[in-house]
């Protein structure tokens, strides 16, 4: 007989101790996030093109303004898309479009073949971060949901200094004509990893599932949840705490434009808006400027590197401040600095003050995608 009551998922995934299915489910999602790192080569492809005449800075900007749009479509899509196929097929679905486009763009024969695969590992990947993330803080207990995303993010964001060290390390054994290639095969095989642990462990949303009115599916898997649980703790769970739902207003897309909203809408564009710029510009050009300013191809691979340990430093030191620092100060504090840093960056000669004027600039700027990006929860 179907189930027709609803299994209140949400309360009872929010009342759950944190466990080692927790920590399962973490390890999925982060190692899942950290080898999709098709953006974060982009640079260090570019300038290996660079070096082998298949690009000038117009071709470049049409490469990165072409991975943006396509990473744009798909954050638009992929959350329509993985409303209405579940967040585990949505997973699964847009893994495949990336890994699919990588191997593709590996084996391009021209600038303009790879330039179209960009749009389509760009689409893969906007929506996989999308539905990622909605599947994930879906299972995170609401108590702490967003020191659980910050982990994941602090996870992902060693994708950039290690693809900067793959590509030192690819160095010393291939020609740059199979460097860059390889540098999008590699993630290509990691991503393809995660996509089966995904298949056979990651389950779909119990809370996804409730919504949709499946709630025989919901309870079989939030059972099995808690059982495994108590299995693990050994103790029973909490009580199951229901709130009162509020009476809710619904409002049509348009409220958005007017009065109070329209405000919170410019002011988080513009915060969303700076952060892509800053972040995205030195991902995509920072190798490309240091071959212009006449270092060699090597060279700014490994001033790249060293720079980009700055990422995961940078989200580190935000998780421990993000909660201590007015939202205000942060955010404007951070881009004076940056503003500050970018300047004196640029006048820098020296190997040494580029690498540590470069450290620290990544360090403000992945400070800054942090508060931008911050998760706030009730």
């Amino acid at each position: 007989m179907e189930q027709t009551y609803k299994p209140n998922c949400g309360a009872r995934l929010d009342r759950l101790p944190d466990s080692r299915w927790h920590y399962g489910m973490f390890g999925m999602v982060a190692f899942g996030l950290l080898v999709c790192w098709s953006n974060a080569v982009g640079g260090l492809i570019l300038a290996q093109l660079k070096e082998l005449g298949w690009t000038n800075n117009n071709t470049s900007a049409a490469f990165s303004a072409i991975t943006t749009a396509g990473m744009f479509a798909g954050a638009l899509i992929g959350g329509i898309i993985g409303d209405k196929i579940g967040r585990r097929r949505g997973f699964l679905l847009f893994e495949s479009v990336h890994i699919i486009s990588m191997v593709v763009g590996a084996f391009s024969p021209n600038m303009d073949f790879l330039i179209a695969s960009r749009f389509f590992m760009g689409l893969g990947l906007g929506a996989l971060l999308v539905t990622l993330f909605a599947g994930y803080t879906e299972y995170m207990p609401g108590r702490n949901r967003g020191t659980w995303s910050s982990r994941v993010s602090f996870i992902g964001n060693w994708s950039y200094p290690i693809c900067s060290l793959i590509a030192m390390g690819l160095g010393a054994w291939l020609s740059t004509e199979w460097n860059w290639r390889v540098q999008l095969l590699i993630p290509s095989l990691l991503s393809l990893i995660a996509t089966y642990i995904a298949y056979r462990k990651f389950p779909e949303s119990p809370r996804w599932l409730e919504t949709q009115g499946r709630y025989a599916e919901a309870e079989a898997i939030m059972t099995a949840i808690e059982e495994k649980i108590v299995s693990e703790t050994g103790k029973p769970l909490p009580p199951v705490t229901l709130s009162t739902p509020q009476p809710s207003k619904s409002l049509p897309y348009s409220a958005l434009l007017k009065g109070v909203l329209l405000k919170r809408v410019i002011l988080g564009s513009f915060v969303l808006i700076a952060m892509n710029v800053v972040q995205y510009t030195l991902i995509n050009w920072l190798p490309t400027i240091f071959m212009t300013q006449g270092i060699n191809l090597k060279d700014s691979i490994v001033l790249n590197t060293m720079s980009m340990f700055g990422a995961p430093f940078g989200i580190f030191i935000a998780m421990l401040i993000m909660d201590k620092v007015a939202r205000k100060t942060m955010g404007v504090g951070l881009l004076l600095l940056i503003a500050v840093l970018g300047y004196i960056y640029s006048l820098q000669t020296s190997m040494l003050m580029i690498t540590l004027i470069g450290f620290f600039l990544i360090t403000f700027v992945y400070m800054y995608v942090c508060y931008a990006s911050a998760v706030y929860t009730q």
